[in-house]
């Protein structure tokens, strides 16, 4: 059996805390779903916020919802380069000692002293799915895609299980770019 999962590219993109988002946008501020995503309760926000680091800026970043307990920045390894930003590769969520930038938003500033990581390549797996796959969470596999002129091999995915989640492999701008990757592209996942 085939072991095939979607891969699907994740941008630099902004999930921020209850606090932050009222920092941003004003006392009591809501987020405003613009369109859902392929994992369970999440959503792409019509908000967006300047990112600043050291070099330079992106203008309108967006905040993917909802709201979370702490602040987190996901760029690409490229896009911190480009605006002289520390992002340590590291799973969502972990962001301890990570990078720091400002964000600036229609109401006011947040200066992050951690929270800018380029997330680790993952795959989202529910029970059933990683029982059916033979994987575990936390698992560390490789990733097969055969792409046009680009075929390649993602080693160090890792594994995330929970019964909240839609299988599904991530990978940021700069890998999407590295395999020539397509929308509906499939991987095939292999036993490291």
């Amino acid at each position: 059996m085939k072991k095939e999962v979607l891969v699907e590219t994740s941008a630099r993109h902004v999930h921020v805390s209850k606090a932050d988002l009222e920092t941003l946008f004003g006392a009591g501020y809501e987020l405003t779903k613009k369109k859902d995503l392929s994992q369970p309760g999440q959503y792409a926000c019509e908000e967006r916020v300047q990112v600043i680091g050291a070099k330079g800026s992106f203008p309108a970043v967006s905040i993917l919802g909802p709201t979370r307990p702490d602040t987190q920045v996901e760029l690409s390894a490229s896009d911190a380069r480009s605006i002289g930003a520390v992002a340590p590769c590291r799973e969502s969520g972990d962001i301890a000692d990570s990078g720091a930038c400002k964000l600036v938003g229609p109401k006011g500033e947040v200066e992050l002293n951690e929270g800018v990581i380029v997330a680790k390549r993952h795959i989202h797996a529910t029970p059933e799915d990683a029982e059916k796959y033979g994987v575990s969470d936390k698992q560390i596999v490789s990733v097969k895609v055969e792409s046009d002129g680009r075929s390649l091999v993602f080693g160090d995915v890792v594994v995330r299980v929970s019964p909240s989640y839609a299988l599904a492999m991530h990978i940021d701008t700069d890998e999407s770019n590295a395999a020539f990757a397509k929308p509906g592209m499939m991987g095939e996942i292999i036993a490291d």
